[in-house]
C-alpha cells in the first residue's frame, strides 16, 4: 500500500511538473491574450451582475415589442457553433472517417468551450436564472420547445464533456459511446431551438417547418469555420509544425464547408424569394429590410459576402493546402455568421404584429440598437471562449490524438 502511495504521489508530481512546464512555455503575446480575454470575462460578469441588480430595463436596449436583442442571438450563435463542432468532429471517432480522426480532442473541447460561452451570455439575459435551473427540473413543461431545449442541452454539455474525459484517457469505446449520444442530444437540442423560431406564427419571418433543419445545416457549417480557424491557431500557439495528418483533416473539412456553404446559399435565396413571392404580410417587410432596408449591409456585406461568398472562394482557391486562405476565409465566415444569427433574431421582431392590420402607431418598423451592457457581456461570450482555448493549448498539449485501430 505504501509503495502505491508512493507511486501514485510520484505520478501526480511528475503531471504536476509538466503542467506548470507547459503554462510556461507560452511567448509574451500568447499572456497577453489569456490576460485580455481573462479581463473580459470579468467585465462582463461584473455589467451582468449589476444589470441582474438593478434591472434589465435599465441597462438593455430590449422592449416589449422587441423582447430578443443582442444576447439572445449571441446564445444563438454559441450553442449553434458547439453542435456544428459536435457533429463535424463526429465524422471521425464515431462514424469511423479516419480523415477526421486528428480535429477530434480539440474539436470536442471546443464545443464544451462555446455551449460553456453560450450558458454565460443567456445567464444573464434571463432575470433570475438559478430559477430557470430549479422549476427545469422540480415543474418541467413538455410541451415547451424552450424547455425541451434547455434540457437537451445540458444532457449534450454532460456528454460532451465525459466524451472528452474519455479521448484524453485513450479510452475509444466509451468516447465513441459518448460521443454519439452528444450527437444525438445536440441535434435534438438544436432542432428544438429551430423550433423555437418556426413554430411561432405570429412570427412570419421565422415561421415554418424548415427552419430546425436550417438550424442544423447551418450549425455544421458554422462547426467547419471553427475547426480550421482554431486548428490553424492552436498551432501557432504550440508553435508546432503541422503534421500531414492534420493537414489532410483540415482539407476534408474545408471540402465539407464549400458543400454545406452550398446548402446554406441555397436555404437562403429561398428563403429570400418566398419572402417576396405574392409579398405575404409580415415576412415581405422584413424581408426587404434585408434587401434594401436598414439590414441591407448587414445581410449583402456580412451574411452573403463575409459568412458565405468570400470563405467559399478562400476555401475554393486554397484547394485544401494554402492555410493562410483558409484561415482567412474561416476567420471571415465566424464573424459573417455571428451577423446571420444577429439578423434572423432581430429582423424577426422588427416588423409590428399589428402592422397588417394598418394600426397607425404600427406601421413602421421597429427598432433595436445594442446597449453598452449588452455588448459587453456578448464579448464575455468571446471571451471565455478564447480563455479556455489558450489555457486548454498548454494544459492538455495541443490535443494531440492517439491513433485508434
Amino acid at each position: 500500500m505504501e509503495y502505491r502511495a508512493e507511486t501514485a504521489q510520484l505520478t501526480l508530481n511528475a503531471l504536476e511538473s509538466m503542467v506548470t512546464t507547459r503554462l510556461k512555455s507560452g511567448s509574451k503575446g500568447y499572456y497577453l491574450l489569456l490576460l485580455l480575454s481573462g479581463v473580459l470575462v470579468l467585465a462582463a460578469a461584473a455589467a451582468g451582475i449589476h444589470a441582474m441588480v438593478a434591472g434589465h430595463d435599465k441597462f438593455y436596449n430590449v422592449t416589449r415589442e422587441v423582447p430578443w436583442g443582442l444576447l439572445i442571438s449571441t446564445y444563438v450563435f454559441f450553442v449553434v457553433t458547439s453542435t456544428g463542432l459536435c457533429l463535424i468532429s463526429s465524422i471521425g471517432h464515431v462514424f469511423g472517417n479516419r480523415d477526421f480522426m486528428p480535429i477530434a480532442k480539440r474539436s470536442v473541447f471546443l464545443s464544451v468551450a462555446t455551449i460553456l460561452s453560450g450558458f454565460f451570455v443567456i445567464a444573464f439575459e434571463i432575470k433570475i436564472p438559478w430559477r430557470m435551473a430549479i422549476y427545469n427540473v422540480i415543474s418541467p413543461n413538455l410541451s415547451s420547445n424552450i424547455w425541451w431545449m434547455g434540457t437537451l442541452y445540458g444532457v449534450y454539455l454532460a456528454f460532451m464533456f465525459a466524451e472528452y474525459v474519455f479521448l484524453l484517457l485513450d479510452k475509444h469505446k466509451p468516447a465513441v459511446f459518448c460521443g454519439f449520444s452528444g450527437s444525438v442530444a445536440g441535434i435534438a437540442a438544436h432542432s428544438n431551438l429551430g423550433a423555437v423560431f418556426g413554430l411561432l406564427m405570429g412570427r412570419e419571418f421565422w415561421h415554418g417547418p424548415y427552419m430546425p433543419i436550417y438550424f442544423i445545416a447551418s450549425a455544421m457549417m458554422t462547426g467547419c469555420s471553427v475547426i480550421i480557424l482554431f486548428h490553424i491557431l492552436g498551432y501557432k500557439i504550440n508553435k508546432e509544425e503541422m503534421p500531414a495528418s492534420m493537414k489532410n483533416a483540415l482539407r476534408v473539412t474545408a471540402k465539407v464547408g464549400v458543400l454545406l456553404i452550398s446548402v446554406i446559399l441555397f436555404f437562403t435565396c429561398w428563403k429570400m424569394i418566398s419572402g417576396i413571392a405574392g409579398q405575404p404580410a409580415g415576412k415581405y417587410e422584413a424581408v426587404m429590410a434585408l434587401l434594401s432596408g436598414p439590414y441591407a449591409l448587414n445581410f449583402w456585406v456580412g451574411e452573403l459576402g463575409m459568412g458565405m461568398i468570400f470563405p467559399l472562394v478562400m476555401f475554393l482557391r486554397s484547394k485544401g493546402e494554402n492555410m493562410k486562405m483558409m484561415l482567412v476565409g474561416s476567420l471571415s465566415m465566424i464573424i459573417g455568421i455571428f451577423v446571420m444569427r444577429y439578423d434572423l433574431v432581430i429582423v424577426g421582431q422588427i416588423v409590428p404584429v399589428y402592422h397588417e392590420l394598418g394600426v397607425n402607431e404600427y406601421k413602421h418598423l421597429l427598432s433595436y440598437t445594442p446597449s453598452l451592457y449588452e455588448t459587453i457581456i456578448a464579448l464575455g461570450g468571446f471571451g471565455i471562449t478564447a480563455f479556455l482555448f489558450l489555457l486548454g493549448e498548454k494544459l492538455f498539449a495541443g490535443h494531440k490524438v492517439a491513433e485508434y485501430h
